[in-house]
């Protein structure tokens, strides 16, 4: 089962903290959620401009990580192979719900496919818009899955 995530998270070159995350199922299901223990008072400048005024509020999951467990299930949905765009900190911010990386669910990978890594190797081509959502964790991992679809076409099209 692919999965294309998007996480918004506060970073300072020492620490990820998780802010928001969105995963998106090749079955259509769809995961959001808001870390409510995120302190958002350590935001930058930019993070308040951007990401803040997309976020939804309420009550977040107590348990984020069970959650984001549950939606995964390799017993349930498959293997899970995950997706990101650049993704390299939003791995690490999700991995982070399960403490180390060896604490990953049993049947995850330890690592993470990036959308744009693949779309180098297919010559860099221009990937659709993001639109105005941009920065939402869910909206992003949404595109993330339409320029999957975008990729997976230009690569059978330049296969055959």
């Amino acid at each position: 089962m692919k999965y294309w995530l998007d996480t918004e998270f506060i970073e300072d070159g020492r620490t990820i903290d998780l802010i928001s995350i969105g995963i998106v199922a090749e079955d259509g299901r769809e995961f959001y959620a808001e870390n409510m223990e995120c302190d958002l008072s350590r935001a930058s400048d930019w993070v308040r401009e951007n990401v803040i005024p997309h976020l939804e509020g309420g009550d977040g999951p107590t348990d984020l990580s069970a959650e984001v467990r549950a939606f995964c299930d390799p017993d349930q949905h498959g293997k899970p192979e995950f997706w990101g765009y650049y993704a390299d900190y939003d791995w690490v911010a999700l991995c982070q719900l399960f403490g180390r990386m060896v604490d990953l669910p049993k049947g995850w990978p330890m690592y993470c496919r990036d959308i744009k890594q693949w779309a180098d190797q297919l010559g860099n081509p221009r990937l659709p818009e993001q639109g105005k959502d941009e920065h939402h964790a869910l909206a992003d991992a949404q595109w993330n899955r339409r320029a999957w679809d975008f990729l997976t076409a230009l690569a059978r099209h330049k296969d055959g």
